[in-house]
Order: C-alpha cells, then sequence, then structure tokens
C-alpha cells in the first residue's frame, strides 16, 4: 500500500490533538475535540482548518485566458486581476472532471485549487488540452500549504498579524501580503457559507502561519477543525462536493450549478454542446437537498424512493449542528425531484423526507 501523504500542517495537528485518518491519500485531521463542537464554533466565532491536501498549478503563458475560457464552463475572459472564480472543468460528454477555483494574477498568469483526489487526473486532462495553445501548465502543488479561516470573527482575527487591507478584500478577490511575518496569498473564498479567507502560505512557512492565527484567535473563540466539520459546514451551505453532488456521471445541469456554466460564450467549452442539449430536453435526473426531522443520519448510496418506488438514492449525508437533524443531497428522477412523499431507505425502514432549497441555514459569506 503506498504511503499517506502529509501537509506542512500534519506535526501540528498532531501536536494539537487532531485525529488523523486518510483522505484522498493524505493523512488528515478528522476532528481535533468534537465535530458538532467545531462546526459550531466556525458558525459563531472562527474555525482553522488545514486544507494543504488540495492541489495547485499555474498556468500562464500568451493565450493562457484563452485556453482557460475553453477548457473551463465559466467565463474566464472576463476577469480582473485580482480575481477569484469559481468554475467547473467538463468532459465532452457533459460529465464533471472537477470543479476548482481560478485566480487571475495577470493577463498572462492564473493559478488554479484542485481537489485532492483529483489534482492528477486534472493536470494531466489539463495538459492534453493546452497542446494547441500558446500556455504551459505546472503542477505547484509541493509549494504551498493551504490555510482557512473562517467564520464571524475570522477578520478580526486576521486584522491582528496581517498587512492593512487583506480583511478588507471584496468577496472572490485576493491579495498577497504578509500574515504574520510570512508573504501570503489571501483568498477571499471558503467553503463553509461563513465570512472568511484561504491562505497560500510557502511549504515551509505554514505551520508558522497557522501557529500565529491560532495564537491570535485565542481570544476570540478560535479551536481547530477537521474534515468532519468541513463536511457539515459545506453540506448546510449546499455546497457541492466532487465524488458526491457533481461527478462523471453528474452534469451541470443535473447538479443545478448552471450559475457557473456559460453556455453562450464566444468559442464554447469543452462539454458545452452535451450541456446545451441536456438542457435543451431537460435533465433526466437532479440533486435534491433534503432533512429528516430527527437526528437520524443518512449515508450516501440509501435509496430514495416515492410511493413503494425507488426514484434514486442519496449522496451526501449528514448530521446538521446547526438544525439538530440529519440532513443531506440525493440524485433522483426529474419527475421526482419536487415530490413531497420522498423516503429513504434507513436500514430496512422507510423514513420520510423534506425537500429543502439550500442553504438550510442562514449565512452571509459576503459579511
Amino acid at each position: 500500500m503506498p504511503t499517506a501523504k502529509r501537509t506542512p500542517l500534519f506535526e501540528f495537528n498532531q501536536i494539537h490533538g487532531g485525529r488523523m485518518v486518510d483522505f484522498a491519500g493524505w493523512e488528515m485531521p478528522v476532528q481535533f475535540k468534537s465535530i458538532v463542537e467545531e462546526h459550531t464554533a466556525t458558525r459563531t466565532n472562527a474555525g482553522l482548518f488545514d486544507v494543504s491536501h488540495m492541489g495547485e498549478a499555474i498556468v500562464e503563458g500568451p493565450q493562457a485566458a484563452t485556453f482557460l475560457n475553453y477548457a473551463l464552463t465559466n467565463n474566464v475572459i472576463r476577469m480582473d486581476d485580482g480575481q477569484a472564480l469559481y468554475s467547473l472543468m467538463c468532459y465532452e460528454n457533459g460529465g464533471v472532471v472537477d470543479d476548482l477555483l481560478v485566480y487571475r494574477k495577470g493577463a498572462n498568469s492564473f493559478l488554479l485549487c484542485l481537489n485532492a483526489s483529483n489534482t492528477e487526473k486534472d493536470i494531466n486532462w489539463l495538459s492534453k488540452q493546452i497542446k494547441p495553445y500558446d500556455a504551459q501548465i505546472r503542477d505547484v502543488s509541493n509549494d504551498y500549504g493551504l490555510i482557512a479561516l473562517q467564520g464571524p470573527k475570522a477578520f478580526g482575527i486576521l486584522d491582528q498579524i496581517a498587512d492593512v487591507g487583506l480583511s478588507e478584500l471584496g468577496y472572490y478577490r485576493f491579495a498577497e501580503g504578509n500574515v504574520g511575518n510570512v508573504q501570503c496569498l489571501v483568498s477571499r473564498t471558503g467553503y463553509t457559507g461563513e465570512p472568511g479567507v484561504e491562505i497560500f502560505a510557502p511549504w515551509e512557512q505554514t505551520m508558522e502561519v497557522a501557529e500565529a492565527l491560532l495564537f491570535a484567535g485565542k481570544d476570540k473563540g478560535l479551536v481547530l477543525a477537521g474534515l468532519g466539520a468541513r463536511d457539515s459546514l459545506r453540506l448546510e451551505a449546499g455546497y457541492s462536493l466532487y465524488g458526491h453532488e457533481i461527478s462523471e456521471a453528474i452534469t451541470p445541469v443535473q447538479a443545478k450549478l448552471m450559475w457557473t456554466v456559460k453556455v453562450s460564450k464566444k468559442g464554447g467549452f469543452i462539454g458545452s454542446e452535451a450541456i446545451s442539449q441536456e438542457l435543451s430536453v431537460g435533465p433526466s435526473k437532479q440533486i435534491v437537498f433534503f432533512k429528516t426531522g430527527n437526528r437520524r443520519i443518512v449515508r450516501p448510496g440509501a435509496s430514495v424512493s416515492s410511493e413503494g418506488l425507488v426514484v434514486g438514492e442519496v449522496v451526501s449525508g449528514t448530521f446538521s449542528p446547526s438544525l439538530n437533524e440529519g440532513i443531506g443531497s440525493a440524485l433522483v428522477q426529474s419527475e421526482a425531484a419536487g415530490g413531497t412523499s420522498l423516503s429513504v431507505d434507513l436500514r430496512g425502514k422507510e423514513l420520510p423526507i423534506e425537500i429543502v432549497k439550500p442553504p438550510f441555514v442562514a449565512l452571509n459569506p459576503k459579511a
């Protein structure tokens, strides 16, 4: 068995009591104290997450923007310097290669942030597509550590140790400056639905940044948080996770992510014809979000039924500390997506579920 990779915060996570698990080939903390405590602290104060397992790539060259505009579903051409953009990357058939963030550093230079489980696949895919363009792609995943500081008190914590103005970034904007004594790229993005930032630090200095943030937040309720809280926070916010709400088999139309897809942009993009065709006839399946009305958790793979007939299956499920009940998402037949009589199989018993429009709780990440 291959040895799991370690982030630059591996020792930091161990020192602070992280319970380590294998995630996408990385040794990552699933929790430090309790998932509920870490989730709640992020919603009310602030949480500090090690997300250094995420991959990074640089795309640069005279045709970098043109290439990315064709490779991705969103409109890269319209980006400004210092802007971040969420996008999907699709196969010709409309299935999703990955979802990612694009950072425009300059007219001919872009940083990509990729899902940990897909980094190698993504870079191989992009490397094949880039050949006709005057542009290059470099895997720089080993150059960066990545820390997410999330929650309503995140900016107050950042202000204590960062350059003036870094906490005043506009939503989905980024800048470079010092966090502690380390030059970092600070991005006004996140995966929790709360205000906050994601901080790209030099790999060797990531622990220094994490320690400085933890010290700055000691009187503001900052807690270390793991993958467990990250998943419950993102699901409460209604954010998609690759391999669950989106995948090679789940298209942007089915995932209700067409706001990230600019079908009419000049030159099209990989998968645009298939997605346009699916839009014209309507998707056969759709992602829906649900809650259970009790504390029982529905796991991925559980069947979803309507009036005794199986119409889909659960793709995500967890306990919502904010609602004190189980929540989840499912891929169901489109004709059942608006149904009021849906249920899920929970160890042989049918549990009624209520379809809801996310987010599950009031959120204001732009605050």
